[in-house]
């Protein structure tokens, strides 16, 4: 009779010790797993500022061959038509994507700067990319200055850089404040990156 309690005294503790494996187990999976979304969280917030929100955009040398303006928010125009005024570039080009112009300003001169307009097609970075690099060819210009903002600058670089690999990129623009970048223009640029870099990896 004792035998028999002893035993069952016996089986009762390996079953809580097992029971306690078990739980400890489970308790360290789960903690491996909130690390690794904790990593995974602060690698595409720092990701996110690097491209996004604080992108390195380098500096603009004192002159360049021509200054783009790409469509987009921000006061891109008046940016550029200062550049302009600066003569900072022989010609001044803007994209019709703006959605506005000056009028008249595709005929005329802004500084020593002569003025060209373009319609892109599609009306996207992709298609003013594809429009750019026709005209890049004809002036055959190797230094850029691309006006856009900080949210677009990266992907902007990769587009251009794409369809006129010959040449030399800078970004440069008004900033735009955070409450217009995140959380939506983040996570279009997340969506139109991801397009560029996996699914339309064509000019």
């Amino acid at each position: 009779m004792l035998q028999r309690l002893k035993l069952e005294r016996l089986k009762l503790q390996s079953l809580k010790l097992q029971s306690l494996k078990s739980a400890t187990k489970k308790r360290w999976f789960w903690r491996g797993i909130t690390v690794l979304v904790l990593v995974l969280i602060i690698l595409l917030g720092t990701v996110t500022a690097r491209l996004y929100v604080w992108p390195a955009t380098g500096s603009m040398p004192a002159k360049v061959d021509a200054i783009v303006v790409l469509g987009g928010p921000g006061d891109r125009v008046d940016y550029a038509m200062q550049l302009a005024r600066e003569n900072r570039a022989p010609y001044l080009v803007f994209s019709k994507g703006l959605g506005w112009l000056p009028p008249g300003i595709c005929t005329e001169h802004v500084g020593s700067a002569t003025v060209i307009c373009f319609q892109p097609n599609p009306d996207t970075t992709q298609g003013e990319s594809e429009a750019f690099a026709k005209l890049a060819k004809q002036h055959s210009w190797r230094s850029v200055a691309l006006v856009t903002t900080q949210e677009q600058a990266w992907r902007a670089k990769l587009w251009f850089g794409r369809c006129y690999p010959s040449g030399q990129y800078y970004s440069v623009g008004p900033k735009l404040p955070l409450s217009m970048i995140i959380p939506g223009g983040v996570i279009y640029e997340w969506g139109a990156t991801v397009k560029a870099e996996v699914f339309d990896r064509s000019c």
